[in-house]
């Protein structure tokens, strides 16, 4: 997700501040005295190449898809009067045990935040279409639905801040499309990730959040921030490095939080309760002796962590 708007690569990503090259570990954790080399101004190690974009599985016919046509510039709330449209959502949503204030199907807390939504049906390009809503009516619940009605791809997002002990706010990535168990956001459509940068702006979602994705075996898992804040285009100057530095360490926060509690609660996509077990302690009472306040060793150490959580962060 490009970081800024205005730029003029709205979202082509460049993975500059991807998962960096394995530093040295022992049980579980990074070597201190390897971490604190680089925080004292060692040369970082060359970042991965970016991921390999996800394949989605099982595209919806384009005939399927041509009566969204009708309802653009409409209000969302019309759709979900259309048999057609909850049809398809059948076929798009993972069948999953959501929580959202209460356990409820996935597809339910959609149809919350979309009942009622007056926010009117956007269509772009001829080719893409976003329905969204706000309407959920408790915990800032809102969502989004995007298609690529030439390709046949269906993407969901749900957004809430939630109140009981899971990081908060959150932002959700759902399709039953998706068949895999590890990916980042630059993996994803670019045109997604744009029209996902306009909605949050307009929703008020924060531009760095614990980000999760559920696919079609309808577990949770965690949507890594792989995007680098400090990236702009060349023809546009930088942005000021200590906010987009902060930015990314705030996503590497988000992102080992999210692993975190994911870990605890064995990716059930209804999961709630998150408790910061002695493990974590002791891990950032690490992290604080070693790094201190340098952004560029925390995100590091950070992110290093979180793919030791995710059993090493193999992408699939």
């Amino acid at each position: 997700m490009c970081p800024f708007p205005g730029s003029s690569r709205k979202c082509n990503f460049v993975s500059a501040v991807v998962f960096l090259t394995l530093l040295p570990m022992a049980g579980g954790a990074l070597n201190p005295d390897a971490a604190a080399q680089n925080s004292r101004g060692a040369a970082p190690p060359a970042p991965e190449p970016p991921p390999a974009p996800v394949v989605f599985q099982n595209f919806v016919p384009s005939d399927q898809l041509a009566f969204l046509n009708d309802f653009a510039g409409q209000p969302a709330k019309l759709l979900l009067k259309d048999k057609r449209f909850h049809s398809l959502m059948k076929a798009a949503v993972p069948r999953t045990e959501y929580h959202y204030g209460s356990d409820m199907p996935l597809s339910d807390a959609i149809d919350t935040v979309l009942d009622g939504s007056k926010e009117p049906v956007e269509l772009r390009e001829a080719r893409y279409l976003l329905v969204s809503g706000s309407s959920g009516p408790y915990l800032r619940g809102r969502g989004v639905l995007w298609f690529d009605m030439q390709l046949g791809i269906v993407l969901g997002g749900f957004y809430f801040q939630p109140a009981n002990g899971e990081p908060t706010p959150t932002l959700t990535v759902f399709s039953r499309q998706l068949n895999v168990d590890s990916l980042s956001m630059t993996q994803l459509p670019v045109a997604f990730a744009g029209d996902m940068i306009q909605w949050a702006t307009r929703a008020g979602v924060p531009p760095v959040e614990p980000r999760y994705f559920i696919p079609v075996n309808g577990k949770k898992y965690v949507l890594i921030h792989d995007e680098d804040y400090c990236d702009h285009p060349v023809d546009q100057p930088p942005p000021h490095q200590d906010r987009c530095q902060q930015f990314n360490a705030d996503a590497s926060e988000a992102d080992v939080n999210a692993a975190y509690f994911m870990n605890e609660t064995h990716n059930q996509a209804n999961a709630t309760a998150w408790m910061l077990g002695p493990d974590q302690v002791a891990w950032i009472g690490v992290r604080e002796r070693t790094c201190g306040a340098g952004l560029g060793c925390r995100i590091r150490f950070t992110r290093e962590r979180t793919r030791v959580l995710m059993g090493g962060g193999q992408r699939r």
